[in-house]
Order: C-alpha cells, then structure tokens, then sequence
C-alpha cells in the first residue's frame, strides 16, 4: 500500500521501504508563554497515552490541512486559539505490530487568545523549557525536545518494539524547511 494522503509531507524524509506504508497524519502543538519560559503540555486523560504529559494535539481529519488541525486540536483541548505559530518538527513512529505510521507534526505556539481550560481529555499545564516531566512522557520525547530548545528544525524517526514504549532505533536529520 502507497501513502496517498498528499498533505503528507513524510516521502520528501523517509527510505523506499517506509514511503510505502500507509501513514496517519497527526500535530503536537506546544504554546509558549510570552517570556519562552514555560510550555503547555497536557496530561492526556483517556484515549492512547492516558496519564501521560504530551504535546496538545492529535488526528489531523480528512477535510482540513495540517496546519488548521493543529489549530483545531490545540483549541479543543486546551481552549487556546493560536495566532501565530511554526512547524519546528516532523515525527515519524513505526511500530513493529502496526503496518501503519505515525506522522506527527510538532509546532510551537508563540501567540494564542483564550484562557487555558481543562477539557474532558486534557488536563492543560505550564511547565518550565527545560523542566518537562519526561519520566511521564513518551520516552522518545526527551531524544527530540533539545532540538525544539535550540529552535531546529528537524525530522525525527522512532521504531518502536511491540510494548509501543521500547525504542529499537531512532534517526534525527536537520531540515531547513518543511515546504514542498
């Protein structure tokens, strides 16, 4: 099976063999404050990832780009309306049980409206740039948040073992753009 979806940007990154699995297309939206001081992460309250902190974020749908479902997926689950933000990463998970991949676009939020609200999903939290709780998070999250830090742009790639939480393999590539 070929990834057909053409918001799919994972093809201009991956090897033959990976461009043609199926991909499902996915956003992590990180607000910052107004300092850079501190981002918000949520801590998933049901669904994949129950009691972890992650990225807001989540399904990009069929009728909308990527951009417009991080903005859509950051709102529902925080009540915040970004205003301005940047595609700083491209996240890609294969996992050894799922003939399917994870493409994740990771965006920074450096201007919003709205207050924040906890949702039925999410419970929303301010957490200082480099005191993220990663021993609560995805374990491949510490490998690429340097490279959000240093405001990289960047292409990370996990295989995961069937547990989804052993990682057996990773590669990191800068990239200059995600325009194509």
């Amino acid at each position: 099976m070929i990834n057909t979806d053409a918001r799919s940007i994972a093809r201009h990154f991956e090897d033959a063999e990976h461009q043609g699995m199926p991909h499902q297309l996915f956003t992590l939206v990180f607000p910052m404050n107004a300092a850079k001081s501190h981002v918000l992460l949520g801590m998933k309250k049901r669904g994949f990832g129950c009691s972890k902190y992650e990225g807001l974020g989540g399904k990009v749908e069929l009728d909308e780009s990527i951009d417009e479902g991080a903005i859509r997926e950051l709102n529902e689950e925080s009540g915040l309306l970004a205003t301005r933000f940047e595609k700083h990463g491209m996240l890609l998970f294969y996992y050894e049980d799922n003939p399917v991949a994870m493409e994740v676009h990771v965006y920074l939020v450096s201007d919003y409206m709205g207050d924040v609200v906890e949702t039925d999903e999410m419970r929303p939290e301010w957490f200082g740039i480099n005191e993220l709780p990663f021993a609560q998070m995805w374990p491949d999250a510490a490998r690429w948040w340097p490279h959000v830090l240093r405001s990289e742009k960047f292409v990370g790639r996990f295989w995961f073992k069937a547990d989804k939480l052993t990682i057996a393999h990773e590669e990191f590539s800068s990239v200059e753009s995600f325009s194509f």
